[in-house]
């Protein structure tokens, strides 16, 4: 997404339509889908109705204390609708630059899937997944692809909102395009991976404008709690009226309750706090992912990072920098240092990654760089294998098979021909290890020629997160491909709780499927094909942008700055939502207790004048004590937008500290403030002669 100017909470450019939006969403078939407000909405009818019944019948002194409530009740549901119709509107803000961006646009549709074939004009609209395009410098990406040959800088600053351009190449794992961005150099030959109007841009502007929001399993069974709490409520306001004839008639003193008084109750007994914000705490999840430049599919993953107990992250990238660079050459006895950098060299000409490359630069550097001799074929690097290199078809017709890769993977490979790895290598192997250093070993024929040190470097701060993650009762694992000695030592530096060395896709998907036979709920990052199967398995799946599209696909956020560490973040934020849900739902009830003292004793103090002593707050009449009681809880939504919107603060806390706090703040909080609120409005409303 686009990096726009920071929105303002309360941006008059979102109020406007807002405020629209609140009296557009009066209609009874979008009230009903909130039950508890929909309460609000027929006591708000109902109260309309017998305001006019008083007017016509010339019942002036009730026609004036019926329309107050009424007139309050529709501020109820309006403020509601405001709330919702203003977390929309943020997410919808946030999606304006993307809709800019689907613009009618002409790709050179290739006759056949290769470089150099003719090209026919066609529109992006007629594109369909399989047909295969070229993107040449300054054309626009018409739709999600695949690179399958070439490589070139794409600016994807439109989609990320960083300015820096982007490698796109084919294979690997950078090779997907989006469709929007723009090829700045070079060409490619891209294969559409779907068809319009299922693009990611599309799927990111329905999520974000997503008026089909589902609901996720926390906010059904809050609603649940909250429709049950409201039946209660009602059934006992229902039970009232017979109760009050009855004591009227066996006091022979007092008025019977009104309608309007039981409304006014029943309204400020429910849950409607929480019931009007409720939609807008969920909303504005999605939007706080959006600002943290994520994109989630659904509502349920963006509370599953919340309930997350257990972390997979990737060393490379995650915990390290990444920029793994060769450092030195230990060669094997009897091999000289020249011919263990010049096979490493030569075994890495096929290898495009950041290690492939520091590799040919050390040998360059120490100026042990030597020609191959012969015909050669590329061996790619697999996640099986853990090995890369290169076949030379030598003048004689024999094949040099030159191969550099993980230790462990070289030993099998060796043995498998009868040969074994040298005690010295693996000593220097262990060593390197132990440094928190990778050990790659390299291969010509069968013979070990000995060890290239790869050395990477722990992110600053890394440690201290992983222990507020602890905190809060998350576990972390540190998934690799290094062997277990380099593993150990990295992740004793990262203070991670564990780690998984060598890991294969089929790994991964294991270690997953056990945590979560332990009732446990996983999170995760990739960016290849191979890791869509973990990504699929996982609870809270983290593709990267520059991913593949196997791994977008199998994901269910995705993080356009494609910044692995991001998870941590996401699970903060998920974390948060849960809090201020958790918060609001604490304040809503808490708050009913001081309604009691309010409304109780002003509908029963003419039948039952003991219950004088329950006017605690000394209001002034029964008809102020009603007034004030609903004219707070309509204007407690209006105050409590700000935190539904910009949620509660994150804090790395157990969970039992967590409650004591929530307990105390919004526990007490919601006790008390509705005390002083009521009791305030009672006295303006007396002030002012209006009761």
């Amino acid at each position: 997404m686009s990096k726009q100017k920071k929105l303002v909470l309360l941006d008059p450019a979102l109020v406007k339509p807002a405020v629209v939006a609140a009296f557009a969403k009066l209609d009874p078939r979008v009230q009903w889908r909130n039950p508890v407000m929909f309460v609000v909405y027929i006591g708000s009818i109902l109260t309309t109705l017998l305001w006019l019944q008083s007017y016509q019948d010339q019942k002036l002194a009730q026609s004036g204390f019926i329309l107050a409530v009424a007139v309050w009740l529709w501020f109820t549901v309006l403020f509601a609708n405001f709330a919702e119709a203003l977390a929309e509107g943020r997410s919808k803000a946030q999606a304006a630059s993307l809709r800019s961006l689907k613009k009618s646009t002409w790709a050179k549709k290739l006759t056949e899937p290769r470089h150099g074939t003719p090209w026919l004009p066609e529109q992006a609209e007629n594109l369909r997944r399989d047909d295969v395009v070229l993107i040449e410098a300054g054309d626009v990406v018409p739709l999600d692809g695949e690179v399958i040959e070439g490589v070139a800088s794409v600016d994807e600053s439109a989609i990320t909102g960083e300015s820096a351009p982007v490698v796109r190449e084919s294979g690997g794992d950078f090779s997907a395009v989006t469709g929007g961005t723009r090829v700045l150099s070079d060409w490619l030959v891209v294969r559409i991976s779907v068809n319009p109007g299922e693009s990611f841009l599309d799927r990111m502007i329905s999520m974000v404008e997503g008026a089909k929001r589902q609901k996720t399993p926390n906010e059904i069974a809050l609603t649940i709690l909250l429709v049950a709490l409201t039946i209660v409520f009602l059934v006992v306001t229902v039970t009232l009226l017979p109760y009050s004839t009855f004591s009227v008639e066996a006091a022979k003193s007092g008025t019977v309750v009104s309608m309007t008084a039981l409304v006014a109750l029943l309204v400020c007994l429910i849950p409607t706090t929480i019931g009007g914000l409720l939609s807008a705490v969920g909303v504005a999840g999605m939007s706080r992912m959006m600002q943290a430049n994520v994109i989630a599919t659904s509502g349920r993953a963006v509370e599953a990072a919340g309930d997350v107990d257990v972390l997979l992250l990737d060393k490379t990238g995650t915990i390290t920098h990444g920029n793994r660079q060769a450092t030195s050459f230990l060669p094997a006895p009897g091999v000289a240092q020249a011919r263990l950098a010049a096979c490493a060299m030569q075994a890495s000409l096929a290898d495009e990654t950041p290690e492939g490359r520091s590799i040919v630069v050390l040998t360059q550097k120490l100026g042990f760089e030597q020609a191959l001799v012969g015909t050669t074929t590329k061996v790619p690097f697999t996640a099986q294998t853990r090995m890369s290199g290169i076949d030379v078809l030598q003048p004689d017709g024999s094949v040099r098979e030159l191969r550099k890769g993980a230790v462990d993977a070289i030993r099998r490979q060796v043995e498998a021909r009868g040969g074994s790895l040298p005690a010295e290598v693996a000593r220097a192997a262990d060593e390197v290890a132990r440094r928190g250093s990778t050990p790659l070993a390299v291969l010509d024929r069968n013979e070990v020629l000995g060890i290239v040190e790869l050395k990477d470097i722990v992110k600053a701060g890394i440690k201290e997160r992983f222990a507020e993650l602890r905190r809060m009762g998350i576990k972390t694992v540190m998934i690799t491909g290094d062997n277990r000695l380099t593993a150990a030592a990295i992740a004793a530096e990262a203070g991670v709780d564990d780690f998984l060395a060598e890991a294969t896709p089929e790994h991964k998907l294991k270690l997953i499927r056990d945590y979560q036979a332990e009732g446990r709920l996983v999170a995760m990052t990739g960016d290849g094909t191979n890791d869509a199967p973990a990504l699929a398995q996982a609870d809270v799946a983290v593709a990267m942008n520059s991913g593949t599209q196997a791994a977008k696909e199998a994901g269910n956020m995705v993080d356009l700055d494609s910044n692995p560490t991001k998870l941590l973040e996401i699970v903060e934020t998920g974390k948060a939502l849960l809090m201020t849900r958790g918060s609001l739902t604490t304040f809503s009830i808490a708050n009913d207790v001081a309604k009691y003292f309010a409304i109780i004793p002003a509908i029963f103090v003419s039948t039952y004048p003991t219950l004088a002593a329950l006017n605690v707050m000394n209001l002034a009449s029964p008809s102020s004590a009603i007034l004030s009681a609903v004219i707070f809880n309509a204007l407690i939504i209006v105050v409590l937008i700000p935190l539904a919107l910009k949620g509660v603060r994150y804090r790395a806390v157990g969970a039992a500290a967590l409650l004591r706090r929530n307990l105390a703040i919004y526990g007490l909080g919601g006790l008390i403030v509705p005390f002083i609120g009521i009791k305030a409005i009672d006295l303006l409303l007396s002030a002012f002669g209006l009761v």
